[in-house]
C-alpha cells in the first residue's frame, strides 16, 4: 500500500461522517433543536479522527517531508491551502464545541452558530478531499523514492498505533443507522 492509499481510505470515513452531518443539519432545521449528544460525538470524530489522526499524518509526516522537496509553485500553493483548510476545520470544531456547550446549558440562540459551523464543515471537507485526491496526492508522490514511500507508510502505521480507527468506524456506522 502506498502512503496516500491509507490517507484516501481515511477520506472515505470522513466523507461518510459529513453525510451524517448533512442529515443532522436537515433534522435540526426541521425541529429547530440540536441533538447535543450527537454534536458531542461529531465534535469528537472531527477533532480526534479527522484532525489529530488524519490531518496529523498529513501535516507531521507527508507535508513535513514535502517541505524538504523542490515542489512546483502550484503544488506548494495547494499544500498551503490544504494546511489553511485544516486550520479552518480546527477553528470550526472549536466553535462548534463551545456553541454546543452553550446550547446544552439552555442558551438556545447558539443554534444559529451550530448550524453555521455544520454548513462550513459540510462545504469544506468534500472540496478539501477532492483537492487532495485529484490534484495533490498523486503528483507529490513523484517526489519520493520507493524507499521514502515505504518509510513514510511505516511512519503512518506507527502514528496510527496511537489512534483507534475501529472505534471511529463504529461511531460513524451508529450515526448512519440513525437515518436508515
Amino acid at each position: 500500500m502506498q502512503p496516500i492509499g491509507l490517507l484516501m481510505k481515511e477520506h472515505r470515513l470522513i466523507e461518510r461522517m459529513v453525510k451524517v452531518l448533512e442529515k443532522e443539519l436537515q433534522q435540526s432545521k426541521k425541529s429547530l433543536k440540536i441533538d447535543t449528544e450527537f454534536m458531542a460525538v461529531a465534535v469528537d470524530f472531527f477533532k480526534t479522527y479527522a484532525d489529530e489522526t488524519h490531518h496529523g499524518k498529513e501535516e507531521d509526516i507527508l507535508f513535513n517531508s514535502l517541505s524538504k522537496k523542490n515542489l512546483s509553485k502550484n503544488l506548494k500553493r495547494i499544500m498551503d491551502q490544504l494546511i489553511q483548510d485544516h486550520k479552518t476545520s480546527r477553528a470550526a470544531i472549536q466553535a462548534l464545541t463551545e456553541a454546543n456547550k452553550r446550547y446544552s446549558q439552555g442558551y438556545h440562540a447558539s443554534i444559529t452558530e451550530i448550524m453555521k459551523k455544520l454548513r462550513l464543515l459540510i462545504s469544506l471537507y468534500p472540496k478539501h478531499i477532492e483537492t487532495e485526491n485529484k490534484h495533490f496526492f498523486f503528483p507529490v508522490m513523484d517526489f519520493f523514492t520507493k524507499k521514502e514511500c515505504d518509510v513514510m507508510l511505516q511512519e503512518f502505521i506507527n502514528f496510527d498505533k496511537n489512534m483507534i480507527h475501529e472505534h471511529y468506524t463504529s461511531i460513524v456506522e451508529t450515526q448512519e443507522k440513525r437515518y436508515e
